[in-house]
């Protein structure tokens, strides 16, 4: 059996079967801009907190399968969300960390 937290979930893997040449363009442009001084360990942790901070539930489950496949420890993609408490807001990060654990805990 297929263990599906490290692929992209089923709407995003039907959506580049129904639309390629967008879905091609958008991967593209992440690639450009991964383009400069930061490594992937920096990056993975930035985009993790971007998806964090704009509160968006998908990007920060596709981030953090990200940051695991980068080798990004658990520990450390849970301290992004507990780093955002004094500027989120208590309930927010709570919000976050549990939406980290979905993935980090999806095979427990």
């Amino acid at each position: 059996m297929t263990d599906d937290t490290d692929r992209p979930p089923k709407p995003f893997r039907q959506f580049v079967e129904r639309y390629p040449e967008v879905a091609n363009a958008y991967e593209q442009l992440g690639v450009a801009v991964r383009k400069g001084p930061l490594n992937e360990r920096e990056v993975a942790l930035v985009k993790l907190a971007l998806s964090v901070g704009a509160r968006i539930e998908g990007g920060t489950h596709a981030h953090t399968r990200k940051a695991l496949a980068a080798n990004i420890e658990p520990k450390a993609l849970e301290q992004v969300a507990v780093l955002g408490c004094p500027t989120l807001g208590f309930p927010h990060m709570m919000t976050a960390l549990s939406w980290i654990r979905d993935v980090t805990q999806a095979s427990d």
